[in-house]
């Protein structure tokens, strides 16, 4: 059995192009991205068209390939303006009709000839379905209407076509021919299903209509040349078929409403119908064109099909007239007086949104090639979709953390569940031990007592006590001696006052002891401190050692008042043994019992905390949720439409939080009834007379307890802060002693550079006063001679003999009181070892004051050679006058200007006082002429020591001292301590 041939639509064909080097380009250009990354996602999109161009017309697989490939052309076309004058690709396609070729640069146009080919696929797939079965009907009736969507859609969407098979005229009647033959096949499954007359009769009145519609556009079509001219007849034939199968149930159906006349006059017509189209079917060419897409046999087909019918409604029109021949013998109208048969549409384009109804379109589609490539609007709009969220969520929050909050202060305010266990006896209500005291006698387990401490740290400040008094007893000395030698030697004395020099070091001194004095208040309130909580401190730190802190714990809290009655098992507890527990009391009265009261509000209080855990899970969901929403998909598929209905879509979006919301919303307002609950029963509970004797009770205890908590908690911070203050006292006088040391260094540096200063200062003055009392002497000798000559009574010493004096000798020696210096010692040698360092000499008691105990009482000439020692024979009498250039000297060294270098003359000294023997150190080496001590730094001393480059020459002995002055060493340590002396002693004898 064959069925009726079903008119499709050709496919279009198209020519190759190339994806990927127009992608890359644009990428490159207006993404600034690598294109690189995305050569996978450029070439798939190239192998979906391959794949599209070989799709089959006649199966569901190749329709699936030609809407996937239109899937992402239209995700690509949201990222890519594919057009004239940005991403030029030539899309050229044939026509699917009359083979001519098409070229434009529009994605557009590629876009309506894929979904022009869709359609032809669907009703290719239509026609070719065994309509004998139910299966092929109902995929032949959905493909039919699912095709003329298609073609709706091209209408609907894409203007101005620039070929003659995408024409809203040509378009227009593809889509009639589709409705109508998707109507034709719903009528065959509703005569197939042997529905009643009637309604049969309505479906084919609507698919005549329809196929009336199809001929019209058909033969206007063949007439410009578009479609074959073998469509005309299988239109017409199809328009005579579904006339006279419209009058045949129509018949019928008047047949049984008992209108026999009219039905016999229906059956006429169809009868008529029925001849018209055997007549049109046979004229039907045996030899079809490929451009009709018809079969070889269509034309036998419908003749079947026809010839078929018309013996149909011959013999039902044969049986009606003898029935009324014989039995009705009603009148026959005429054809024009016989009423229009109702239609019945059963056929609609379907769009395109439901073509896969039912199914995942997405996953036909498959996943967004680009989709790691975003647009610059489309993140905008993310981001603002994104604060959308954000504004959602805090507000959750906040009425989530507002809700939380309510029950807190609610539950606080009752004491709950705290004083449920009071009342239930539950709590272990005796002394326990506070966590918080444990962990603080476990702080102070270890910890030495802090006398040590202490004392170090009054070593350390005796210390640099001492070294700022020997720095303040060097200056001052220095000072005396300068002030000293200058009223002695008046104008020769041309050594600059020390006071301008040391005002820093005199700064720095007092400055250093204000430190130690403000050092020394802080320490006595550290030692307050130490001796008010000594026996605290000793008390924690030995519960911390044995682990005893809950017997000290006991005892404070004994000491506080809070007296203990001892329970059964040994705990203590606020209620005696014989008052029992409220849960014990039983009530005769028939009201509610203490103990079912309890339980009714630790039911309460447990659905209270299930509506909180229930309410932060729901929180934490959205959270999450609102998380890993992204719908930049969303946005993308929807960016031509989001400017304007931007609001719209974020509104519909957010949405699909309103769940959560609403069970947040829930838990609040049964939040709100239970703690409303709750309140009433648990006032009720606190009128009974034994629960408020209770609670009175308990309260005084809690309030002992945290009087003995907060006491151990600030001796803990007052041994933190005594801890903390040592160790800031210790780290202070060790950066103070090392500071001091170096201070002190600088002030010997700057004594003993005063010292060889004025050492060759006095050598200068001596050196000039031996020549002028030198050259007096000589002449007063001449001119005693020359009176002895002339006084003489001596022939021989005539003035002829001496007319020529004696030459004067080199040198002479230098003029002593000593009556027993009669003659000249022999000149001193230079056989004499030079001093590797000046001696330790002290005064004897038999001598004038300043003068070492090995002076030798022969007088002789001075030696004056720098480096060299004296001569035991040179050395003058005891009762010689002060003379300190009969010792070797250094070569002068002028001394620094006023206003140079670091000191300045703003500093007033301390007063003069007598001083211990002073100490200093020794070195090989003195600073260079002119050297300027640096200032002292103001923390701790340099890792480096600083050397100072001096001569190795001896200082000059004598009245001023500088004979006892030892250089410092070369280690920079202190000088070793030696016998009491006072290098300056010699001073006195100036008086």
């Amino acid at each position: 059995m064959s069925q009726t041939p079903m008119i499709s639509c050709p496919l279009k064909q198209t020519h190759e192009i190339d994806w990927v080097h127009p992608l890359k380009t644009h990428i490159r250009q207006a993404y600034g991205d690598d294109p690189d990354r995305y050569v996978d996602e450029c070439n798939t999109l190239n192998r979906l068209r391959q794949d599209m161009r070989g799709a089959g017309k006649d199966s569901a697989a190749g329709r699936d390939l030609l809407y996937r490939y239109y899937g992402q052309l239209e995700l690509l076309d949201l990222r890519f303006p594919v057009d004239e004058n940005h991403i030029k690709i030539s899309f050229t396609w044939l026509d699917a009709f009359t083979h001519k070729p098409i070229s434009q640069y529009s994605l557009a146009y590629e876009k309506a000839s894929i979904i022009f080919n869709i359609s032809a696929v669907l009703s290719c797939h239509a026609a070719n379905q065994n309509r004998f079965e139910d299966a092929g009907l109902k995929t032949a009736y959905h493909s039919f209407q699912a095709a003329a969507g298609m073609f709706t859609y091209i209408n609907e969407n894409f203007l101005h076509a620039p070929s003659t098979d995408l024409s809203r005229d040509t378009v227009k009647t593809l889509i009639a021919i589709m409705l109508a033959q998707g109507q034709e096949v719903f009528l065959q499954k509703q005569i197939a299903d042997d529905k009643k007359v009637g309604l049969l009769a309505k479906l084919a009145s609507q698919a005549n209509y329809l196929y009336g519609q199809a001929l019209e556009g058909i033969q206007e079509n063949v007439q410009r040349g578009i479609f074959d001219k073998l469509w005309v007849p299988v239109a017409q034939v199809k328009h005579h078929q579904t006339s006279a199968l419209a009058q045949y149930y129509q018949a019928l159906a008047d047949d049984d409403a008992n209108a026999h006349g009219m039905a016999i006059a229906r059956l006429q017509v169809a009868e008529a119908d029925g001849r018209d189209a055997v007549r049109t079917a046979a004229a039907f060419p045996s030899s079809v064109s490929t451009n009709s897409n018809l079969g070889s046999d269509t034309g036998a087909n419908l003749t079947d099909a026809c010839r078929k019918h018309l013996a149909t409604v011959q013999e039902r029109l044969t049986v009606f007239n003898k029935d009324n021949d014989f039995i009705y013998h009603q009148t026959i109208p005429v054809e024009t007086t016989l009423s229009v048969i109702p239609k019945l549409p059963a056929a609609k384009a379907i769009p395109v949104s439901e073509l896969y109804q039912g199914q995942d379109i997405q996953r036909i589609i498959g996943p967004d090639i680009f989709q790691k490539l975003v647009p610059m609007s489309v993140t905008e709009s993310a981001s603002l979709y994104d604060e959308e969220k954000a504004k959602l969520i805090r507000a959750e929050a906040e009425n989530v953390e507002t809700a939380n909050g309510e029950m807190a202060a609610s539950l606080d305010y009752l004491k709950l569940p705290e004083s449920l266990n009071i009342l239930k006896g539950g709590m272990d209500q005796g002394p326990s031990v506070d966590e918080g005291f444990r962990t603080w006698c476990e702080e102070l387990a270890g910890h030495e007592p802090s006398g040590r401490a202490f004392e170090q740290l009054s070593v350390d400040k005796s210390h640099i006590t001492s070294t700022l008094n020997r720095c303040s007893k060097q200056l001052d000395m220095e000072e005396s001696i300068c002030e000293k030698m200058r009223s002695k030697y008046g104008a020769d004395w041309t050594q600059q006052p020390s006071s301008r020099l040391t005002s820093t070091l005199w700064s720095d001194i007092q400055s250093y002891r204000g430190a130690i004095d403000e050092a020394s208040n802080s320490d006595t309130q550290l030692l307050n401190t130490a001796r008010q909580h000594k026996s605290d401190f000793d008390e924690m730190r030995s519960a911390g050692e044995t682990d005893e802190a809950d017997v000290l714990y006991q005892r404070a809290m004994q000491k506080a008042g809070a007296t203990r009655n001892r329970a059964r098992n040994g705990v203590t507890s606020p209620t005696s043994p014989q008052e029992g527990s409220l849960l014990d009391e039983d009530y005769d009265e028939g009201g509610t019992t203490v103990p079912d009261q309890i339980a009714k509000v630790e039911d309460l209080l447990k659905r209270l905390n299930l509506i909180k855990r229930d309410r932060m899970q729901v929180l934490k969901d959205l959270k999450e949720k609102a998380q890993n929403d992204d719908i930049s998909s969303v946005l993308i598929l929807n960016k031509k439409s989001v400017p304007n209905h931007e609001s719209q879509l974020f509104h519909a979006e957010l949405e699909k939080y309103r769940p959560h919301q609403n069970r947040l919303l829930q838990g609040t307002h049964k939040q709100a009834a239970l703690m409303k609950e709750l309140t009433k029963t648990y006032g009720d509970l606190l009128q009974d007379k034994r629960v408020r004797s209770e609670q009175m009770r308990y309260e005084n205890f809690t309030r002992q307890r945290s009087q003995v908590v907060n006491k151990y908690k600030r001796i803990f911070q007052a041994f933190n802060g005594l801890i903390d203050g040592l160790m800031r006292a210790q780290s202070f006088y060790t950066d103070m002693k090392d500071t001091v040391e170096s201070l002190e260094k600088n002030v010997e540096t700057f004594v003993n550079n005063r010292r060889s200063e004025g050492a060759q200062m006095l050598g200068q003055i001596e050196r000039e006063k031996a020549s002028a009392s030198g050259g007096q002497a000589d002449r007063e000798r001449d001119r005693l001679r020359e009176l002895m000559e002339r006084m003489s009574m001596d022939p021989s010493s005539s003035p002829n003999k001496s007319t020529t004096p004696r030459p004067p000798p080199l040198s002479r020696p230098l003029q002593t009181n000593d009556p027993h210096q009669n003659k000249s010692p022999p000149p001193s040698s230079n056989h004499h070892p030079k001093a590797s360092s000046t001696p330790n000499i002290t005064p004897s008691v038999h001598s004038p004051a300043g003068l070492p105990r090995n002076y030798s009482q022969q007088p002789g000439p001075p030696n004056y050679g720098v480096g060299e020692a004296v001569h035991a024979g040179s050395l003058p009498s005891i009762n010689d006058p002060y003379n300190p250039m009969v010792y070797p000297f250094q070569s002068p060294m002028s001394p620094p200007l006023a206003g140079q270098g670091m000191y300045h003359p703003n500093h007033a000294p301390p007063p003069h006082q007598a001083y211990p023997q002073q100490t200093y150190p020794q070195s090989g080496q003195y600073p260079h002429q002119g050297y300027i001590p640096p200032p002292p730094p103001p923390g701790p001393p340099p890792s480096s020591q600083m050397t100072f480059v001096n001569p190795d020459v001896p200082h000059p002995s004598g009245p001023g001292g500088y004979a006892h002055y030892q250089p410092p060493r070369q280690n920079g340590g202190s000088a070793a301590p030696r016998e009491p002396h006072d290098p300056w002693a010699g001073l006195n004898a100036w008086k």
